[in-house]
């Protein structure tokens, strides 16, 4: 009984190399198709070789992180059935290849939101962090969105417009880079990296959710599960959709993945084993209202992939990573929660019993500072968090075990 241990590659171009993960422990692959672009069907021969690329160096290809889902279905725009039809295709084929797991996300336009990439602890450490404050700045000033002075809490607001008046010219660039560039280029999302205005490029993405409320971006998902979940059961795929990161509004955009009420949402307007969720501690420990064991409790039977990383977040709901064991997460309570799950599942003769986890994000520490690896995945300070996971599970196995 343990969870299946995985690591998110960013396939050949990725500075960590296969090799390099299956010396440290690593038992499966989370990665995607990354070279081809969003509404495009993938198609067998693809996914075959990344599948034996990995396979040939004695690991899995555990979960496909992610099959992107294109923003005209997020927005409900006039290509959405065709786009469907394609993502059906391509849902239909890595079943085919044996691959059963798909972590997917509806965030509109932008993926995890972060001000600072390389805030400095007190430790030496380098982390990942978000200025609440410093964000609507970006909004207000950058952005020129006049109407986000009426959509945060008015001390934040008050803060941004202080922060705004003493932006300079370098403080500008390093925001553009670190929330479009940077987090957004290496992702299923955005690819503005060669952009020579990414503003006007990142307005005119904004602008196309204008007036879609919650509630409107609520019905294009529901629109979009009817559409795939009958045909993943058919294929013998699991569907896990991703919280959103952080778990409240931002940009004047709709956020539906944010706490229980969302979950529990998604879960019943398509009822089935196969529309999941990808539990992630992380995205989750940064709504204070959020009770991560009792969400936890509730969902275990729709959790089909795990997202470990810890976090602590500031009275002004600023937040950064604070690693994987440390941080408001109570991470023995999660793990002993999630092992208890897996030993239902095999007990029960489920199919999806492996529960794969990959430690998500990772301090910066001794040589990761050399690298140029994507922003939140280090190779050591992963390392360090998965053998702190494992240490932990080890732990919890025991005690359930002899109880």
């Amino acid at each position: 009984m343990a969870l299946q241990k995985t690591w998110r590659w960013f396939g050949e171009k990725d500075q960590i190399r296969l090799d390099d993960l299956r010396q440290i422990g690593v038992e499966g692959i989370v990665t995607s198709l990354h070279h081809i672009p969003k509404g495009e069907i993938w198609k067998k021969p693809e996914i075959l070789n990344t599948k034996k690329i990995i396979e040939e160096k004695g690991m899995a290809w555990s979960v496909v992180e992610s099959l992107p889902v294109h923003e005209e279905i997020k927005f409900g725009g006039e290509n959405r059935d065709l786009l469907i039809d394609n993502y059906i295709q391509s849902i239909r084929n890595l079943g085919t290849c044996g691959i059963d797991t798909i972590c997917y996300n509806f965030m509109p336009v932008i993926d995890w939101i972060r001000t600072d990439l390389n805030y400095n602890k007190p430790n030496g450490t380098y982390s990942l962090y978000f200025d609440y404050a410093r964000f609507v700045a970006f909004e207000i000033f950058m952005l020129k969105r006049e109407e986000a002075k009426n959509e945060y809490l008015s001390d934040v607001v008050e803060k941004a417009l202080a922060i705004g008046k003493e932006l300079t010219s370098d403080d500008k660039k390093i925001l553009v880079e670190n929330i479009i560039l940077k987090t957004q280029g290496f992702v299923d999302g955005l690819k503005l990296d060669g952009e020579t205005d990414p503003i006007r490029s990142f307005k005119e993405l904004l602008s196309l959710y204008k007036g879609i409320d919650k509630a409107k971006l609520r019905e294009f998902l529901k629109y979009f599960l009817e559409r795939i979940i009958p045909e993943a059961e058919k294929a013998g795929v699991r569907f896990a959709i991703h919280p959103d990161d952080p778990p409240r509004p931002v940009l004047g955009l709709p956020r539906i993945v944010s706490n229980l009420e969302d979950i529990e949402w998604i879960t019943n307007c398509v009822q089935s084993p196969a529309n999941g969720l990808t539990f992630c501690t992380g995205s989750l420990s940064v709504n204070p209202e959020n009770n991560l064991e009792e969400i936890v409790t509730r969902f275990s039977n729709r959790i089909q992939f795990v997202h470990l990383r810890n976090t602590n977040l500031c009275d002004n709901l600023d937040f950064y990573e604070s690693g994987h064991i440390d941080g408001r997460v109570d991470m023995f309570e999660i793990l002993k929660k999630l092992l208890i799950e897996q030993n239902r599942r095999i007990k029960a003769g489920q199919e999806d019993t492996a529960m794969p986890m990959r430690v998500d994000h990772g301090l910066q520490i001794l040589s990761d500072v050399e690298h140029a690896y994507n922003p939140g995945y280090p190779l050591l300070g992963r390392m360090k968090g998965l053998a702190e996971i494992t240490g932990l599970e080890l732990g919890v196995e025991r005690m359930i075990k002899d109880s």
